[in-house]
C-alpha cells in the first residue's frame, strides 16, 4: 500500500474531499482530509468516515494511520 492508493480509497469513498497523505515507508501514513460533508459532525465521526474508506485495510496493509480532519 502506498501514499496514492490511500489516496485514492478516500477521495473514491468521500468524492467531493480534498485529500493529502504522506508516508513513505509503506505502513505509517499521515492524511489531512477537508470535506463539506464533514459538516456538524466530531472528529471521531469524521475519522470514522475515512477509516470506512480504507475498510479492513486498516491494521492490515496500513500498520498506522494519523489523521487530520475538517469541513470545507
Amino acid at each position: 500500500m502506498n501514499k496514492q492508493e490511500i489516496q485514492s480509497l478516500i477521495q473514491a469513498g468521500l468524492p467531493n474531499a480534498q485529500v493529502t497523505v504522506i508516508g513513505d515507508d509503506g505502513q505509517h501514513f499521515e492524511a489531512t482530509v477537508i470535506c463539506a460533508d464533514f459538516a456538524g459532525k466530531m472528529p471521531l465521526a469524521q475519522h470514522r468516515m475515512v477509516y470506512a474508506t480504507l475498510g479492513e485495510r486498516m491494521g492490515r496493509e496500513i500498520h498506522a494511520l494519523k489523521l487530520t480532519t475538517r469541513a470545507a
